[in-house]
């Protein structure tokens, strides 16, 4: 891909042109609608298979699969060939995907070459979300590479009322580029790390432990239901991608079909008004730019925002401008997200267990919660929880259950100096990913800065500074 900039009327764009001619959206076209909306069931593309079968092919697909096998193993067995099985009879739904991935495939080999990792892995993207930015699971994993709201965080996607970086194909492209490449060096096998990228790297870790084995085969059967088959899968979905044609599969044609361009906008932009300038429609604007939640990109002269657009013509230059130059008249008030993860919203409609004994409440400690979300809940200061509890830190954990004084009922202590940052040790099964979860505005990227750590790899008993 080149790049070309342009300065026009003291705007700069970056214009990115790809090997297509420009043409104008179809208003019908299935393919766009379904980009612009979530779907309306679960994405998880992984039926589960409990007695695979071999139907004689056995040699032929595993010469095929040795013959497209780059840097990731592309091992061969009678689970692959069940995917392999499930996987051919979808032909329009990997005819759909292999349209899109003239688009999409380019974005995710640049961020995944960025942090060295293998391009094969850009086909999990099929396995995640079939390549649907709006795609969420049963459980609130949203966008392309199906991030959760916590690891998400961690990785440095935002979301709040206005975005959601998760569908942001290059923003969560390069966060899931470096969720791989903490994973792959902290277990040292792409199979592993790709395990780890459904169900988390304490999981394969402990799978690992209890197999006395770091291959994935050996140690899959410890590993959760959909791990199991998450692996086989993707392999298969590599297969049938490179080798949709044998199985009469013919790639349909993309919606994006015109040379892009991304543009940094710094003000409150609709995107109906940008398609509108540039003659093209509001759904393949949307399309382009799935993450924003109303359909306005918000940017601002600190923070400017991308929007990527179909090159204009000459001719619309004028009006584009003039709507990238003008403010929408809308609430400009950015409020954070709260977490979508469906396994920690039900732990929080649960009924909270409070010990009532001489004015005090005794809290017990859930996960996801830190001392600020439990001093608001209470309405009490954080510095008040540290003093009562006796804490050294802001550290804690689930399950641990802290004191809440009643108002006039509080010991008179001397409050302790607020420390300029936190000590964590690492406990087993901790990962920097997990750690950052913990801890608000904290990212693996920090933690890396914050304690001179070069990789991922951290160990049991490490004390880590939370800065």
């Amino acid at each position: 891909m080149r790049k070309l900039i342009l300065t026009v009327l003291g705007l700069v764009t970056v214009l990115s042109a790809q090997a297509q001619v420009p043409v104008k959206a179809v208003q019908g076209d299935t393919i766009l609608k379904r980009l612009t909306t979530a779907p309306a069931t679960d994405t998880v593309a992984v039926p589960l298979i409990n007695q695979p079968m071999f139907f004689g092919q056995n040699l032929l697909y595993k010469l095929r699969l040795d013959s497209i096998k780059q840097t990731v193993p592309l091992d061969y067995n009678e689970y692959v060939q069940s995917y392999i099985d499930i996987y051919v009879k979808r032909k329009s739904m990997y005819a759909d995907m292999l349209g899109l991935s003239s688009y999409y495939f380019p974005i995710f080999e640049k961020a995944l070459k960025s942090y060295n990792i293998p391009t094969e892995i850009k086909y999990l993207s099929i396995v995640e979300s079939s390549l649907n930015p709006h795609a969420v699971s049963r459980v609130g994993a949203t966008g392309l590479w199906q991030f959760m709201f916590g690891t998400a965080k961690a990785y440095g996607l935002n979301m709040d009322n206005f975005v959601d970086e998760r569908k942001d194909p290059i923003q969560a492209s390069y966060a899931a580029a470096a969720y791989f490449k903490d994973a792959y060096e902290e277990l040292g096998d792409w199979l592993l790390a790709i395990a780890a990228y459904n169900c988390g790297k304490g999981n394969v870790n402990r799978a690992i432990d209890k197999a006395g084995s770091r291959d994935f085969w050996e140690i899959r059967r410890f590993l959760p239901a959909e791990t199991r088959n998450y692996v086989p899968a993707f392999i298969a979905a590599v297969y049938v991608m490179k080798y949709a044609k044998t199985h009469q599969i013919q790639a349909k044609t993309t919606p994006f079909v015109f040379k892009t361009d991304t543009i940094q906008v710094r003000n409150f932009v609709a995107l109906s008004d940008v398609a509108n300038a540039i003659n093209h429609t509001e759904e393949t604007l949307i399309a382009l730019n799935p993450s924003y939640k109303k359909k306005i990109v918000n940017g601002t002269a600190l923070s400017p925002k991308r929007v990527v657009i179909p090159n204009p013509e000459h001719q619309y230059y004028e009006q584009l401008f003039e709507v990238l130059n003008k403010d929408v008249d809308i609430d400009k008030e950015i409020i954070l997200a709260s977490t979508d993860d469906v396994r920690d919203l039900r732990k929080k409609a649960q009924p909270k267990k409070e010990e009532k004994a001489s004015g005090i409440l005794v809290h017990k400690v859930l996960p996801g919660q830190n001392l600020t979300i439990i001093a608001n809940k209470y309405g009490v200061e954080v510095q008040d929880l540290k003093v009562w509890n006796k804490l050294s830190a802001l550290s804690i954990v689930p399950g641990q259950k802290l004191k809440i004084y009643k108002e006039g009922t509080a010991p008179k202590l001397a409050p302790k100096p607020k420390a300029s940052f936190v000590s964590y040790k690492v406990k087993q099964g901790d990962t920097l990913s997990s750690i950052a979860e913990k801890f608000d505005g904290i990212t693996v990227a920090s933690l890396k800065q914050a304690n001179g750590l070069k990789t991922a790899k951290i160990a049991e008993g490490m004390t880590l500074k939370i800065m």
